[in-house]
């Protein structure tokens, strides 16, 4: 398992954009994390990168904000506040089949639900200071091709 220390966020926001550039239809990433680790600042590389100009909000309230205007269409959801009998209500399989970033925060609700190829990245606090930017990131690659990503996106972050 790989891990990458981020001193920043706006090293968080560079990692992002590291798997957008890297990214390919169909691809998904699970995003895991506390509060604050640094999840949605991650996706707004991401979507910044794939060429989003309006701001990349967490979709805690909304659940799916879908940004059809990028590069590749990215769909960013967060089910930590769904429920059980919530999710009949999302098109998770119709997201997954279309050619685009499917983005899950929080994915521990669904997990039976997706593909057995996905990558998944656990963000970590370095200590607990709440205004402390420093983060572990782990990579937890399912799939040939998202051990690729891994490898991709990582190289892309060191230049």
């Amino acid at each position: 398992m790989t891990k990458l220390e981020i001193n920043s966020a706006e090293d968080m926001q560079k990692l992002g954009a590291s798997l957008a550039k890297t990214a390919k239809p169909h691809d998904l990433l699970l995003l895991n994390g506390d509060l604050g680790a640094g999840k949605t600042t991650m996706t707004q590389g991401l979507g910044r990168e794939l060429g989003i100009h309006r701001p990349v909000k967490s979709p805690t309230f909304t659940i799916v904000r879908e940004y059809r205007e990028a590069k590749m269409p990215l769909f960013h959801m967060d089910f930590y506040r769904l429920e059980n009998d919530d999710l009949s209500s999302i098109d998770l399989e119709g997201y997954l089949a279309e050619p685009g970033l499917v983005v899950i925060e929080w994915p521990q609700l669904v997990m039976n639900d997706l593909p057995d190829e996905f990558l998944q990245l656990t963000i970590t606090r370095v200590d607990d200071s709440w205004d402390s930017t420093k983060r572990v990131v782990e990579f937890n690659a399912h799939g040939k091709r998202n051990k690729e990503w891994v490898k991709d996106a990582l190289a892309e972050y060191s230049r």
